[in-house]
């Protein structure tokens, strides 16, 4: 028997627009580790459609080049250095709440990255920091078209994410969006698979950060999962392109041209002083003039930018991840093994290297740069216990 899907196959982007919005839970997204399928149960489907209306892959999405461009961060210096980069997302947040409105963003919360609405400032430390990994947006849409008829909403997520909320907000004079530079996402079994080889379980964490730019660790034992100033396996997979699901491989939206009010990521080449580097520095893309009307209200530091420099700087502002073959060899030695193990693999002078270089700022011969590229995970009291 033929599998009917919402969209073609292994292009789903695991936004849950079409399980979230089907009134007979038809639909159920198929998370085959490297690649996202919607798959509809026919014996459930009334045939009304839904599903492939609000699906962004079977819809043209309207994308805009950028008519600002700048790099900055947040003034208030504690929230610059707890971001991952300059802290735009916060600044525009703050400013927003402040504004009577409320944001829509990614959270790690039960072992689940997922969305949620916040309506006070106090409550914005939920979205602080980068998540590489896919996160789900089940629940969104029905609470967002529901919000938006009365209030303002910020929603900050991927740009499919974003994408698939435009596609669903029909009435979006309240909605405004701001979409995240991304490499490409893998599947969360992976994040769980690599955690458990660590003796951690998911649902015992409090806290995950992947990236950050002052020493965060293990808060039983103040240790991240590998030397500071080394990479570990997972991050190394990810910062090489082994581990994204297909669809990434063939992003619409890995361009100059955006489907959202502002675009933020990292000012990668920045010209300016090294020491603001350090603490974080954001590119902010505007193309809209709601993004102008976020801006002017952020009260970020806003320095010009080079676009064209931004751009080589920034490898998704040209062109998807590069689909290697060392991402088949990964996933063909992960169904028969573990996650550590299908790296080693794939990327065996790599993860030598990091091996050394982990010795080597143990024996204090060599400096670590700051841990940039390391998870670290803070336990539920709960675990401890157990």
């Amino acid at each position: 028997m033929s599998i009917k899907r919402v969209c073609d196959e292994n292009k789903c982007t695991g936004c849950m627009a079409c399980v979230e919005l089907c009134s007979q839970n038809a639909v159920q997204i198929q998370d085959d580790i490297s690649s996202y399928n919607a798959i509809i149960d026919t014996e459930k489907c009334i045939n009304c459609g839904i599903c492939h209306a609000v699906c962004q892959n079977n819809r043209n999405i309207d994308l805009s080049l950028p008519i600002h461009s700048y790099q900055g961060w947040i003034k208030n210096e504690q929230f610059r250095l707890k971001s991952s980069s300059g802290g735009a997302a916060m600044a525009l947040s703050r400013a927003f709440i402040e504004a009577g409105g409320s944001v829509c963003s990614c959270a790690f919360e039960k072992g689940v990255f997922g969305f949620r609405f916040v309506d006070s400032k106090e409550e914005l430390n939920v979205f602080t920091g980068s998540k590489y990994v896919k996160s789900n947006p089940l629940g969104v849409y029905k609470e967002l078209i529901n919000r938006v008829k009365t209030d303002k909403v910020l929603f900050i997520g991927l740009p499919c994410q974003v994408a698939a909320v435009k596609n669903v907000v029909k009435d979006a004079t309240n909605l405004y969006t701001v979409d995240l530079i991304c490499h490409g996402t893998p599947s969360p079994k992976l994040l769980e698979d690599f955690l458990a080889q660590n003796q951690i379980e998911i649902n015992n964490i409090k806290d995950i950060q992947f990236r950050r730019k002052a020493v965060f660790g293990i808060s039983n034992d103040n240790k991240p999962l590998s030397v500071l100033g080394s990479c570990d396996p997972y991050l190394l997979a990810f910062l090489c392109g082994l581990i994204y699901t297909d669809n990434c491989y063939e992003c619409k939206y890995a361009t100059v041209k955006r489907g959202s009010d502002l675009t933020i990521g990292d000012s990668w080449g920045s010209e300016l002083d090294i020491e603001e580097q350090k603490k974080g520095i954001s590119l902010i893309l505007c193309q809209t003039t709601k993004g102008e009307q976020l801006l002017e209200s952020s009260g970020m530091q806003l320095n010009p930018v080079d676009l064209d420099l931004a751009i080589k700087n920034n490898a998704q502002l040209r062109a998807p991840s590069p689909k290697s073959k060392l991402h088949d060899r990964f996933f063909y030695k992960y169904r028969t093994g573990r996650f550590k193990q299908a790296v080693f693999y794939s990327l065996p002078f790599k993860c030598i290297k990091q091996r050394i270089k982990g010795l080597l700022i143990k024996m204090r011969i060599i400096r670590g740069r700051g841990g940039v590229y390391n998870i670290s995970v803070t336990l539920n009291e709960e675990s401890y216990r157990g």
